[in-house]
């Protein structure tokens, strides 16, 4: 699915999604990554939604988001919460959503100004 376009061009921007990758910028992903609003989206170690650790989260917590959009696959699954503790600690929340929704909640908190964190695990086929 194609996003359309906003004044938020000068910013990272989900600009489409399709089964096993997103747009950013209008820039193809077929990998897991992380995505800033005024950062180069960075590979994210993460092949499968079951190898998240708790290391993974400190990693996002290092880049001082206000809030971690946790984009799950093409279905919503919940981390434990021992997991997301670093960054629950510090009153950092963790929204976990399918990432299509992960996708469109990260462009609205963007547009808003906010320090939303896109976290995207793109599972290869059989990964799941």
């Amino acid at each position: 699915m194609k996003l359309h376009s906003s004044n938020t061009q000068q910013y990272q921007t989900v600009t489409g999604y399709f089964p096993g990758g997103v747009e950013i910028n209008a820039q193809p992903f077929d990998h897991s990554l992380l995505v800033l609003p005024e950062k180069a989206p960075q590979p994210w170690p993460v092949a499968r939604f079951a190898d998240l650790t708790v290391a993974h989260f400190e990693q996002l917590l290092a880049e001082g988001p206000d809030v971690v959009i946790l984009g799950t696959g093409e279905r919503q699954r919940f981390v434990h919460p021992r997991l997301s503790a670093p960054l629950t600690s510090k009153q950092i929340g963790v929204e976990c959503m399918d990432t299509n929704a992960a996708c469109r909640t990260y462009n609205i908190l963007m547009g808003e100004g906010r320090k939303a964190l896109l976290a995207l695990i793109i599972e290869k086929d059989g990964a799941a």
